[in-house]
């Protein structure tokens, strides 16, 4: 089954787990409160770490360096937010896990570590000199 189908299913399935088992615990005008608490926190954090990302950003952009890193980790914050947005604990727990730079940093390299792999990247360069020549007697019109 694909994965993101998979994940569209699931995750409205724990979320719903975790409201009523949490509800349960402390009630529900606790838990609708702490879920717009953590969407109110968490996006106000996510435009810091934002701010701090593009700044970051300029900065080796001034430097003449390309701001990779940088443009990764805003893509993650922005994900991050949304996942703080939408209400839920567990999409609230991973957009906090993204929000935070330690954690981010944590996640990124492990993700890129799957998708870099040295061997799959053909080396099909021939390396040489040229010299560029011309002739009258070469052109045609």
């Amino acid at each position: 089954m694909n994965s993101l189908l998979l994940s569209i299913i699931l995750i409205p399935i724990i979320e719903i787990y975790l409201f009523i088992k949490i509800g349960s615990q402390i009630g529900a005008f606790k838990t609708i409160f702490l879920i717009f608490f953590t969407a109110v926190v968490g996006v106000y954090y996510a435009k810091h770490e934002g701010l701090n990302t593009i700044k970051s950003g300029l900065t080796n952009m001034v430097r003449n360096r390309i701001p990779a890193y940088e443009l990764i980790s805003g893509a993650a914050i922005a994900f991050a937010a949304i996942l703080l947005i939408v209400p839920g604990f567990a999409t609230d727990a991973l957009g906090f896990l993204l929000i935070f730079p330690i954690t981010r940093k944590f996640l990124l390299s492990h993700i890129s570590k799957n998708y870099k792999n040295d061997k799959n990247i053909k080396k099909n360069f021939i390396e040489g000199e040229f010299e560029d020549i011309e002739d009258d007697h070469d052109r045609k019109i």
